[in-house]
């Protein structure tokens, strides 16, 4: 595997999608109690609940998080028993790697170091970034430990305190607080066991810039290896460390709107009773980028197209093709009445399946059903263009989880369809 992973956690329209009233923006969670369902003995083991809901700032008439799924995880101090759990915390298949608000933390963390300097990260999101001190945490959700793991805490502790430089604001604009991000943190559990492999470990202008040593003289970017970076907890589970599944039961309704939806993140492929790959379709996927393809009204998009549980809608490629308008209030479509669609997605070695989906006026959805968190038939243009050229995506986001079992497998880990990355449904 060579280069840079892609951090296309949520597309960035998915934060025009939740609502303040009439307003915009996402909403956040606070530290204590999780919003997500507190995990009955009957889901301990490998099994983590989330929880679809519109965030308990919305409680306090703040912002309502729109397609968001929740959990909470433990924080421990390396090798000891001062812990902290944290709730609110977005689950997110689209990118790789933990990350939790500065602001949240009650515990102190041991901060990675450079030749005596600190260690900080710039993580890019779709015209957004997170900026912060790269630290060490054991990380315990359900019965499972990931043992000093790197993960990035946002705005920094302790002897950390730069301001994101120039080169990582370049990359977008920096969410660095719970106003800004709407989250608590973000539980990165795609595709790969570090958020950016080789492609951080070069030296000179082959890195790519997203790791920093920081010093009272400023931050400069830094080589970091792999070992070294942020990383997938789910990889660093002593058992279950092959991949995840996002169980979400069907929204029923019609509309399908609900103000809640409980679901279940099963950690590991293969590897318990509740985790087999039974009656499900492998779709292997690129392993540079984690990438399979889909063909839509009867164009093949090759390797541009991922599941993505962060995304808050499914976003579609050359929206020309689908004679939708675009919402007044939302870069998301707003046809006259429902449509529906048919796609196909295709795995790298040709494996297909084909689906159907709907999308439905988003801002009638969105105003008529204020106080709901879940919505099955938001959809938008993905399209977007960077510079001369057009790049086209299929972003596969929580929408497409409703009613579905959805696999992701970690890039080189044994499992009983064959080594990750893929994902199957």
């Amino acid at each position: 595997m060579t280069g840079v992973r892609q951090a296309l956690a949520f597309a960035a329209v998915a934060a025009a999608l939740s609502l303040a009233g009439c307003g915009g923006g996402r909403s956040t969670s606070i530290v204590g109690p999780p919003p997500a369902v507190t995990s009955p003995a009957s889901m301990q083991g490998n099994v983590q609940p989330i929880q679809v809901n519109t965030g308990p700032t919305a409680q306090a008439g703040d912002y309502a998080y729109t397609n968001g799924a929740f959990t909470s995880i433990t924080l421990c101090a390396p090798g000891t028993g001062t812990c902290q759990t944290i709730g609110g915390i977005l689950v997110d298949t689209g990118s790789v790697g933990l990350r939790v608000l500065s602001s949240t933390l009650t515990i102190s963390l041991p901060q990675q170091t450079q030749g005596g300097n600190a260690v900080g990260e710039c993580y890019p999101f779709p015209g957004a970034v997170t900026w912060g001190s790269v630290e060490t945490a054991d990380v315990e959700m359900a019965g499972e430990k990931a043992g000093s793991v790197p993960i990035e805490v946002i705005g920094g502790t302790g002897s950390f305190s730069a301001a994101p430089p120039p080169s990582c604001t370049a990359m977008g604009t920096p969410e660095q607080n719970l106003s800004e991000l709407h989250a608590n943190g973000i539980l990165g559990i795609g595709s790969f066991a570090q958020d950016c492999g080789l492609g951080c470990a070069a030296s000179g202008a082959s890195n790519v810039g997203y790791y920093y040593s920081c010093s009272s003289s400023g931050c400069q970017a830094t080589p970091e290896d792999p070992a070294d970076q942020v990383a997938n907890p789910v990889a660093d589970f002593s058992t279950d460390n092959n991949g995840v599944a996002i169980e979400l039961p069907a929204i029923t309704s019609s509309p399908p709107v609900a103000s809640a939806v409980n679901g279940s993140l099963i950690f590991g492929i293969g590897t318990e009773s509740n985790n087999q790959l039974t009656g499900v379709t492998v779709y292997e996927a690129d392993p540079n980028t984690a990438n399979i393809s889909t063909v839509f009204k009867g164009v093949s998009y090759t390797g541009v197209a991922f599941l993505d549980s962060g995304s808050s809608a499914n976003f579609i490629a050359d929206p020309t093709t689908t004679n939708m308008p675009i919402c007044s209030r939302y870069m998301v479509y707003c046809p006259s009445a429902a449509v529906n669609f048919s796609a196909t997605n295709v795995g790298a070695t040709g494996t297909s399946g084909s689906f159907t989906f709907t999308v439905d006026n988003a801002d009638n959805l969105l105003t008529q059903d204020a106080g709901n968190a879940a919505f099955g038939d938001l959809a938008g243009p993905s399209t977007t263009t960077a510079g001369p050229s057009k790049y086209d995506f299929f972003d596969w986001g929580l929408p497409f989880f409703y009613g579905r079992t959805v696999f992701t497998a970690i890039e080189g880990r044994s499992t009983p369809a064959g080594p990750g990355p893929y994902y199957a449904y």
